[in-house]
């Protein structure tokens, strides 16, 4: 039998090599899990990443000064994390609250836009008719500054439209001592009824809602509060269910990776022929509120308005129309508006856009409709439409925004958003 002559193998191309980068986050947090999640997104369509995520402490990295990567992303609320990150000179992107910048160093900070945090919250509170406020935050330090960002910006626009916001800084970190219950009864007794209350979280949310139940106060109808992060646990054991804003945690682990990636390999990205530049600062916009039972309420003594919210609120996505509004009210269309715009802040049509894009919000996150579908069921006429008012509300189109949330592939490093078609 012949048989054919043995070959000798060839070389074995060689594979790739592949960038590693740390990320050094508190992964017992949800808000950074979420952050990782949106890290590994990004590694994932890269192609030729390798995360490695660990706790936040140099003692468990293990030894930051003995590993050997091409990045990092991380939280540089510790000092010690910090200077350990500066003085290891790798290119590197900051998560989360500002914390501890070295001084001379220039590491770009990526975080969630905290003013328009404090913007949803006002506005949310104000929709419902409130014209009292207040603020819950914590003390202020190095890794507690998101508090102090949202309540001086929540303050700020509380006072240019005309209002009074009172404001209680909690005298303990630890907000369930006794003296801090006490000072917050004490606070939430002397605000003026009804008040609607943003807190700085959804965990110090919960202990003004446990305030107010001790005191006998009624939520929302006292007291409507708001907290931020959406914790579904928190907000779902809370009593009543708290409204929250939820933050694009994912998207911003994404953007840090995506201008990680820019640090590392300039050569790779260019823009007119120039190497790309990374942005000292990026402002991430939250997701949008969603609203449960510690905000339903309508604080207008103008009976005519409130039933014209309240029909806002049930049919701005069936197809409501501004003559079903007139109807509704029993006056002309010019009254109509002059008068909710004096009451609630805004005109009619930007409720009900703001309603349906809440909307859209849920059934994007929640579902797997096509967005054609959600168009349909949010009250918009087309899916063009539908995303120019997405884009233009939270900077990103409705796809890109699938995506990210519920954790699919997204675009490539140089891609554009897809089409809305």
């Amino acid at each position: 039998m012949n048989r054919k002559p043995r070959t000798t193998p060839g070389p074995v191309p060689a594979r790739p090599a592949r960038l590693s980068v740390a990320v050094l986050v508190d992964l017992s947090e949800t808000f950074f899990r979420e952050i990782v999640a949106g890290a590994a997104q990004y590694a994932r369509e890269a192609g030729d990443w390798q995360l490695y995520a660990g706790q936040q402490s140099v003692d468990r990295l293990p030894a930051l000064h003995d590993w050997h990567g091409d990045g990092i992303i991380a939280c540089l609320n510790e000092e010690r994390i910090a200077r350990a990150v500066v003085e290891k000179g790798l290119p590197s992107v900051a998560v989360g609250s500002p914390g501890n910048r070295e001084p001379g160093s220039s590491i770009p900070h990526v975080d969630t836009d905290n003013k328009l945090v404090a913007k949803l919250a006002f506005d949310h509170l104000r929709e419902r008719g409130l014209t009292r406020f207040g603020y819950y935050g914590v003390p202020s330090s190095t890794t507690t500054r998101w508090s102090d960002i949202r309540g001086d910006a929540f303050e700020a626009r509380v006072t240019a439209a005309g209002y009074e916001c009172g404001r209680l800084t909690a005298v303990d970190p630890d907000v369930r001592t006794e003296a801090s219950r006490a000072e917050l009864c004490q606070w939430l007794t002397e605000l003026p009824k009804p008040v609607g209350i943003m807190a700085c979280s959804d965990f110090h949310a919960r202990h003004v809602l446990e305030a107010c139940r001790s005191l006998g106060l009624r939520v929302p109808h006292d007291v409507a509060v708001i907290g931020v992060d959406d914790d579904e646990l928190e907000c779902e054991l809370a009593m009543p269910p708290l409204t929250s804003i939820a933050q694009s945690a994912r998207r911003i682990g994404h953007e840090a990776a995506r201008l990680l990636d820019r640090l590392m390999r300039p050569q790779h990205f260019t823009d007119g022929g120039q190497e790309a530049t990374v942005p000292e600062d990026t402002a991430i916009p939250p997701a949008g509120i969603v609203a449960r039972a510690s905000t339903e309420t309508f604080a207008v003594a103008d009976q005519v308005i409130a039933r014209v919210i309240e029909a806002v609120r049930d049919r701005a996505c069936k197809g409501l129309t501004i003559a079903d509004l007139v109807s509704v009210a029993g006056m002309p269309r010019w009254k109509l508006e002059k008068r909710f715009k004096e009451i609630v802040g805004h005109s009619i049509h930007e409720d009900m856009v703001r309603v349906r894009l809440a909307e859209t919000q849920r059934l994007i996150r929640t579902t797997d409709l096509p967005l054609k579908v959600v168009s349909i069921r949010s009250g918009f006429h087309s899916v063009a439409y539908m995303t120019t008012i997405f884009r233009r509300s939270f900077g990103i189109t409705p796809a890109l925004y699938r995506r990210l949330e519920q954790g699919s592939v997204v675009r490539s490093p140089n891609a554009e958003d897809e089409p809305a078609g």
